[in-house]
């Protein structure tokens, strides 16, 4: 690690370019100097590419744009962007969604609590549409016999190892990031967080959160609309995955995550959420069998 304080921003962006201006033009006001921001483009179907870039010029940020070529998911793409984000040897690695807007001293703040052992810092989180209240106080907790996993609306010390920071907003100091290593690509979209933070405490590092932070997070930009049978269909397989490498007893708990995620929906007579449950389960097995 060559470039002593400078901090590599990684954001990923899908069709969900209007977030993503957003985002980078709150990055812009950052009062935290050197900061660079790289955007990984999953793979758009939209003008992504050029609104972004456009938007990068106007404001004369640190910044470029990586183009996947297709949708990676979440734990992929940001790896796209770490690998680059590696060339100029940051000190600290900032793990951003394109759907927050983060206040100028976000950063600063982030920075400050790299304290000696810190392997990840979280932020809390609040409504991008109602902006004083507290959508995840840097993180939740994660039941790794069920999978099942809540996030925090007040604070906590985070000192539980079932807890994790979300990866809306956290910050890696290198040295943690060179022994964690990337995110598991496995995840396509959700648990990559908790898996993360796990394999942190498990490699002596600890997760905390900068609670003096404030950053505003609409959630779904990255999958547009309301719980759709394919975001059930990407939590089971995500979840199913969790548990094969993470739980205490994964067959078992891949058994209690099924069985509460079809009672739930035989229970409310949701019929495409449930046939979505079940081709989560169809893909996990195949894909295991493939050797995922």
């Amino acid at each position: 690690m060559n470039n002593a304080g400078l901090v590599c921003c990684v954001v990923v962006n899908w069709n969900g370019w209007s977030d993503t201006v957003a985002c980078l033009e709150s990055l812009a006001t950052q009062t935290y100097s050197p900061l660079q921001v790289i955007v990984v483009d999953n793979g758009s179907e939209d003008e992504s590419v050029a609104k972004i870039c456009a938007s990068i010029r106007r404001l004369r940020l640190n910044a470029h744009v990586l183009e996947a070529g297709k949708n990676l998911g979440f734990a992929a793409g940001t790896n796209v962007g770490l690998r680059k984000a590696m060339e100029t040897e940051p000190e600290f690695f900032w793990l951003l969604n394109n759907d927050t807007v983060c206040p100028p001293d976000t950063l600063e703040k982030l920075v400050r609590k790299c304290a000696p052992g810190v392997g990840v810092v979280g932020s809390v989180l609040y409504f991008q549409h109602d902006p004083v209240r507290v959508q995840a106080w840097g993180g939740g907790r994660v039941n790794t016999l069920s999978g099942y996993s809540t996030h925090f609306d007040q604070p906590q010390d985070f000192k539980e190892p079932d807890t994790f920071a979300t990866f809306a907003s956290v910050l890696i100091p290198h040295e943690a990031f060179a022994q964690i290593g990337f995110l598991w690509e496995g995840y396509f979209m959700y648990f990559d967080d908790a898996d993360y933070c796990l394999r942190a405490r498990s490699a002596g590092w600890s997760v905390v959160v900068a609670e003096d932070t404030a950053v505003l997070h609409r959630e779904g930009g990255s999958l547009p609309g309301a719980r759709t049978p394919q975001l059930d269909q990407i939590i089971v397989v995500s979840g199913l995955r969790f548990l094969e490498r993470q739980g205490q007893f994964p067959k078992l708990g891949q058994g209690i995550f099924l069985a509460g995620k079809i009672l739930r929906r035989l229970l409310s007579f949701r019929i495409r959420s449930l046939r979505a449950v079940t081709a989560g389960l169809r893909q996990y097995r195949k894909e295991r069998r493939s050797q995922f």
